[in-house]
């Protein structure tokens, strides 16, 4: 099949995040479809942007649109949102012209998208696809405080009507989406549920040494006989990163120092508080290259991801974090209150309330009590899970199944 990706965020290992529509289209690539990535030269995700024009990045053809550069989510993000849809509608006619889609997905976080992907599908006679990350506007709404009756929440809800009822195939990252998705229009008929996941690629070689600070870190951490608590990932405060430092203020008497290594909005008031409450045993460094990250994890007892209590999660939790967590072998402490919780189905560490710090620090004590033997048997079987469940070749096919399926019904045929 021919497949045009349209993810305003995508990106690659060499680009940085978003890292999904990499890792499904190259394993499309692969399994001898032709796939075609459109997604804006600017986005606040990657580590490095683009130059506007084309590129091919391991067989899949990138064509990043050119938009305007925006800071924090403000106007300045609504402008690059709107000037990049914009740009691929006007392109719509060479687009189809040119590479003749099967198949069109529409998967940049936010659902207004939706409106270019069926104008290319319909004219293209291709299947669409609704690709969705999170629920917009109800996580906006639930996550961040914003009136239902905001003109961009009302858009939003607009678009995902428009999806839920105009897609041919709705693939969803959450697993307990069906009511509400049912109870916006969607025939649950349409609906596969494809979870993040990891590549196998990734951690079939020897990662490549870690960076001198990481190094020196997690070195004075041992030297002072102390364990390590780590976490990888970003700083922001969906992240319950502060529910961490406060643990960590529980854990002072404890052999257990803490690393955590990532960037995010909320990284400069974090080492403002850890110098502030004299946080010495915690670690608070710059992100490190994605390759890098199996040496970080091999490297620390066991590892923290958090979230804070909110009713959104009910639909479920796809962290990617969390399954490089668990294929690296390491035991999880998991706060969060969720639809699904990977970490207690695979039973390779321990979950617990969010915002709850004392929680946190009596899982920590919980966890490095453990033999070194019983933490080795959770991470073999957080390991052994994202092997079964959450790799991308197999949701790969899983996602173009659908996507076939699909064609199938709109033919006619059984």
């Amino acid at each position: 099949m021919n497949i045009l990706y349209l993810n305003h965020y995508a990106g690659s290992p060499a680009l940085g995040m978003e890292y999904r529509p990499y890792y499904l289209a190259r394993e499309w690539v692969r399994a001898g479809h032709a796939v075609t990535m459109l997604a804006a030269d600017h986005s606040h995700v990657r580590s490095r942007q683009p130059e506007a024009g084309r590129e091919t990045i391991d067989g899949i053809a990138y064509r990043w649109f050119a938009t305007p550069g925006y800071a924090g989510n403000g106007l300045g993000r609504l402008r690059n949102i709107a000037v990049f849809l914009g740009r691929v509608w006007a392109a719509s006619a060479a687009l189809i012209a040119e590479q003749r889609p099967d198949v069109v997905i529409a998967s940049s976080t936010y659902p207004m998208d939706i409106w270019v992907a069926r104008r290319l599908a319909r004219r293209a006679g291709a299947v669409l696809v609704f690709e969705v990350h999170d629920l917009w506007p109800l996580s906006p709404i639930e996550l961040s405080g914003m009136s239902p009756w905001h003109p961009f929440a009302l858009l939003c809800s607009w678009a995902e009507k428009t999806a839920y009822r105009d897609a041919d195939v709705v693939v969803s990252m959450l697993p307990k989406v069906h009511d509400y998705m049912a109870s916006r229009g969607l025939e649950l008929r349409k609906l596969c549920i494809v979870p993040n996941g990891i590549s196998p690629e990734d951690w079939a070689d020897a990662p490549p040494p870690l960076r001198a600070d990481v190094a020196q870190a997690l070195d004075e951490a041992r030297a002072a006989g102390a364990r390590v608590l780590g976490y990888a990932g970003s700083m922001g405060l969906p992240n319950a990163l502060d529910d961490l430092l406060s643990a960590a203020a529980l854990l002072r008497d404890a052999p257990v120092h803490i690393v955590m290594v990532g960037d995010g909005h909320e990284r400069e008031r974090l080492l403002q508080r850890i110098a502030a409450e004299g946080l010495s045993q915690v670690r608070c460094l710059p992100p490190i290259p994605k390759a890098q990250i199996p040496a970080f994890l091999a490297a620390i007892d066991l590892a923290y991801i958090g979230w804070q209590r909110v009713p959104i999660y009910r639909f479920g939790i796809a962290p990617n974090k969390l399954m490089d967590y668990m294929m690296a072998g390491c035991p999880v402490l998991h706060a969060v209150e969720a639809g699904n919780d990977p970490v207690a189905e695979a039973a390779c560490g321990l979950t617990v309330a969010p915002a709850d710090p004392a929680a946190v620090a009596a899982a920590a004590r919980q966890l490095l009590a453990l033999s070194a033997d019983e933490r080795q048997a959770m991470g073999r079987r957080g390991r052994a899970f994202v092997q079964a469940h959450h790799t991308y070749p197999v949701l790969a096919q899983r996602f173009v199944a659908a996507c076939g399926q699909a064609a199938q019904r709109i033919k006619g045929q059984p």
